[in-house]
């Protein structure tokens, strides 16, 4: 299942629990998920 691409609280929790379900440790899968979240707020301009 792909992860939720969004910057909100309930996409960050649905993010780990999926991670988390998949197999991952936790810090793992935190880690993971603060990378969606990072990605996903990041400005999407010119490089």
């Amino acid at each position: 299942m792909p992860l939720v691409k969004s910057k909100s609280p309930e996409a960050f929790r649905k993010n780990v629990k999926a991670e988390v379900k998949a197999g991952a440790p936790v810090k793992q899968a935190v880690a993971i998920a603060y990378s969606v979240k990072r990605a996903a707020a990041a400005p999407k301009g010119k490089k």
